[in-house]
């Protein structure tokens, strides 16, 4: 099986990267010749991230494969999301060459978030719902206001004590009565924000709806 380095670059164009391939002895020069001279006349490349596969041929023929639709002829760049191509490439197995200050674990959760951060401009402002039931506490419910990217869990809403072990800091700012929330909390996710609600790790996408029932997953679906 031959082994060899998968990579992608940003651009100066913004939404345009190059994915390539190069032999793991040549990363450093391939890196530095396209960085200083460009591709396919387009300049201002710059490496973002680098793994060293097995099988790097069939890999970066089935990247192509994947890609395929949004590839400018003839060429390997493509216009893509940069932080999906990252995402994708730290899943695979293998020894990450670049960046040199960062576990694979620690990139894919960076540009996980980073690409969650703008699903969360596709959920409309507004009042969102969240109704489960709980073996202990019966019915929950809690209501989320959504103003420009920030998702706020209303006073009033109910919020259970935490039955495991992570709990985001936010959960600190909580001020309770009877398992009632007695202030208003602005929260960075929608998962957050169910978590103070249900006091355990939870999925904010599908089960914060919205007045007509439908969960706010829906808004990222329909914009991609």
């Amino acid at each position: 099986m031959a082994k060899g380095i998968i990579y992608v670059m940003s651009t100066v164009v913004n939404g345009l990267v190059k994915i390539g391939k190069t032999q793991t002895g040549q990363f450093s020069n391939r890196m530095n010749s396209l960085e200083r001279n460009g591709y396919f006349n387009v300049v201002g490349l710059k490496r973002e991230f680098a793994i060293e596969v097995e099988d790097y041929d069939e890999k970066e023929i089935l990247l192509d494969d994947i890609f395929s639709k949004s590839r400018i002829e003839n060429s390997e760049l493509f216009a893509v999301d940069l932080n999906l191509i990252i995402q994708l490439l730290s899943s695979f197995e293998g020894r990450q060459v670049y960046p040199v200050t960062e576990t694979k674990e620690q990139v894919f959760d960076k540009v996980t978030e980073e690409r969650e951060k703008k699903d969360y401009y596709k959920i409309p402002d507004g009042i969102y719902f969240l109704e489960t039931k709980n073996k202990q506490f019966g019915l929950i419910k809690a209501t989320m206001e959504v103003q420009d990217g920030k998702f706020i869990i209303k006073k009033g809403s109910n919020c259970l004590p935490v039955t495991e072990g992570y709990c985001p800091s936010k959960r600190n700012e909580a001020i309770t009565k009877d398992n009632v929330l007695q202030n208003d909390i602005i929260c960075d996710s929608p998962s957050i924000a169910a978590f103070i609600a249900r006091g355990k790790n939870t999925n904010g996408w599908t089960i914060w709806k919205n007045a007509s029932g439908k969960p706010i997953d829906t808004y990222r679906k329909n914009n991609e």
